[in-house]
């Protein structure tokens, strides 16, 4: 894609740099010729692979990670790397683990990070309970059973830390109801969401 395409695209979540688009561009590709091959996103179209995954994963990392801040990151069962791996992308500052337990969406990840230089990023190619680290913000996002996958989520929070969750407005109850130890932040609406909302929580 042309990256004046990309920037356009990703108007309504985030300005981005020359740098950050030609890295943008560079992710896009290496999705697409991957998703050839193994099943990494059920998105196809190209334009609407930059607003639903990058576009949401760009306003993220707008909303919740401060140009001056220098915190750890997990994101739990990162898939194709949305959100963690455009959030490290906009924020070179914060230290970001992707946990996927998937061998061949880990060794996608991998590829990525070495392909666009990314320093700030590592893979943990396993499940989330074997994980022994925590973070000062754990994000999730488009998870499998996600009950079950945000209570051990919930588990890498660091105390005082934050937990974000982009999910439907319809599923914003139900977490609120099954984790009382977090205060929650009011909902913000994404941007061209179709209901997708971001939900935040302090331990």
């Amino acid at each position: 894609m042309e990256i004046a395409q990309i920037s356009d695209l990703l108007s309504p979540y985030v300005s981005l740099s020359s740098e950050q688009l030609g890295l943008t561009s560079m992710y896009i590709d290496i999705l697409l010729k991957w998703n050839d091959r193994i099943n990494l996103t059920a998105i196809h179209r190209p334009e609407d692979i930059v607003t639903r995954h990058f576009g949401e994963s760009f306003f993220v990392a707008r909303k919740l990670v401060s140009e001056s801040w220098r915190g750890s990151v997990i994101d739990f069962g990162s898939g194709p790397g949305f959100p963690g791996i455009p959030v490290a992308l906009y924020r070179p500052n914060v230290s970001m683990t992707l946990i996927e337990s998937n061998g061949k969406k880990a060794t996608f990840l991998a590829e990525v990070i070495s392909q666009l230089g990314l320093r700030n990023v590592e893979v943990f190619r396993g499940r989330g309970e074997s994980y022994a680290g925590k973070a000062e913000l754990v994000l999730m996002r488009a998870v499998e059973r996600f009950a079950d996958a945000f209570s051990v989520a919930a588990g890498l929070v660091a105390p005082g830390g934050r937990v974000g969750l982009l999910l439907g407005e319809g599923q914003v109850e139900d977490a609120k109801a099954g984790h009382p130890e977090f205060r929650w932040d009011e909902v913000v609406p994404i941007p061209l969401g179709n209901s997708r909302v971001l939900l935040v929580g302090n331990l």
